[in-house]
């Protein structure tokens, strides 16, 4: 984010002395992407931000994917994936649902605190389905609401506090940075008139959380050579990670609400792109959320049949009642993937049902990936394993 912030004490210049009360020195720490040239803060630290006392290793979930072959549309049911959830918590307990190289789509939910906990690979967007959390980071204290995305750069260590009713996560899991697309923003960063956000809507930190406490260990998630190319290691830290008195800089985690996305819409059906909501590396973020639909007299509210010719898409149904699927037993809680290379629309009897209609309360998150999606565990135990023959009505057997 090129959006500058100041959270709790910092000196008046950057690289220069900071003395504590008893004139001892903070310890400066610059978190930065892109190798020193892309955004980047400045965190002043009560202890040594590298002083650690042991690294073990961290056996990760079962992180391995298979290919959706032969190619198939499919249905998985998110909400099957978790009945007892007393004991878990949302970092050591994410299933994997789908995954390529780029990014995975994990589901978790939790009643638990999680441990302390640092991706080291990108960033992350969770999104809140269900419930709340407070989750506590090196920058301070978010908390986190039904129909938040959490935006966590990486690298940043936190965790995850659910509330009294525990929370349901749909995470996003990058092997890049995540932001808003590059077209809603100037070229110095400033959200433009066009774009249906904008920075009063992002929330950020705004006090310090320092902990006093020692021999910290913190789950790290890292590039290694397990599935994926991925590892986690347990590494304890000497002093406490969040020792931070205060912050400055343009790179901190926050969160914004689907609620504030102000939806664009015109007389005939609107392409997904209007929906657009973040980015990242070969993957994109938009959200469908209630909305006033299309106003032409001849208009076909529920989207045109389509060729993903060069993505996969992935759509998470969270609220209301998605037009578009109605007669495919879609529902809360489910995943439709459409795959690349299949053409893929809306269920024949919702085409008619949709004439006329004025509003859609819908809500739902959807994920475009531009390589293949591969299918997790997650993803594999809960496939209902009849939604490509919806259209059709049979199957050849």
């Amino acid at each position: 984010m090129a959006f500058y912030r100041q959270v709790g004490q910092v000196p008046p210049k950057r690289h220069t002395q900071f003395r504590k009360p008893d004139g001892g020195l903070y310890y400066e720490e610059l978190m930065g992407e892109e190798g020193f040239s892309s955004d980047s803060s400045l965190l002043y630290h009560a202890g040594v931000p590298s002083a650690i006392v042991d690294s073990q290793v961290w056996d990760l979930p079962d992180l391995a994917t298979v290919a959706n072959h032969p190619l198939t549309p499919r249905h998985l049911k998110l909400h099957d994936l978790f009945t007892d959830t007393s004991k878990s918590n949302a970092v050591e307990d994410r299933r994997l649902v789908l995954g390529n190289g780029d990014v995975r789509i994990s589901y978790v939910v939790a009643e638990q605190p999680s441990p302390y906990y640092r991706n080291a690979i990108g960033d992350e967007c969770v999104y809140v389905e269900k419930g709340s959390a407070t989750v506590e980071t090196v920058f301070g204290v978010l908390n986190a609401v039904e129909g938040d995305y959490v935006i966590i750069p990486r690298a940043t260590t936190h965790r995850w506090l659910p509330g009294p009713n525990g929370v349901h996560a749909y995470c996003i899991e990058a092997n890049s940075h995540i932001a808003p697309p590059k077209r809603y923003l100037s070229r110095y960063g400033q959200f433009l008139e066009h774009s249906p956000y904008c920075e009063r809507d992002l929330h950020a930190t705004t006090e310090p959380l320092v902990v006093d406490d020692t021999d910290v260990e913190v789950l790290v998630k890292h590039r290694g050579s397990g599935p994926g190319g991925i590892v986690g290691s347990r590494m304890t830290y000497a002093t406490h990670p969040f020792d931070v008195v205060g912050w400055d800089g343009c790179l901190y985690p926050y969160t914004f609400n689907v609620s504030d996305y102000e939806p664009i819409t015109g007389r005939i059906h609107q392409p997904p792109p209007v929906h657009q909501v973040f980015e990242g590396n070969n993957f994109v973020v938009c959200n469908f959320v209630p909305r006033k639909v299309d106003y032409h007299p001849l208009s076909v509210p529920v989207p045109y049949y389509h060729s993903n010719v060069d993505s996969d898409e992935v759509m998470f149904y969270c609220g209301g009642d998605y037009e578009a699927r109605k007669g495919s037993g879609i529902g809360l809680g489910s995943i439709s993937l459409h795959p690349g290379g299949y053409a893929h629309g809306p269920q024949p009897s919702a085409i008619e049902a949709s004439l006329g209609a004025e509003r859609f309360e819908e809500l739902a998150v959807m994920v475009d990936t531009f390589r293949p999606l591969e299918l997790g565990e997650g993803g594999q135990a809960v496939d209902d394993g009849v939604y490509a023959w919806t259209w059709a009505g049979r199957r050849n057997s």
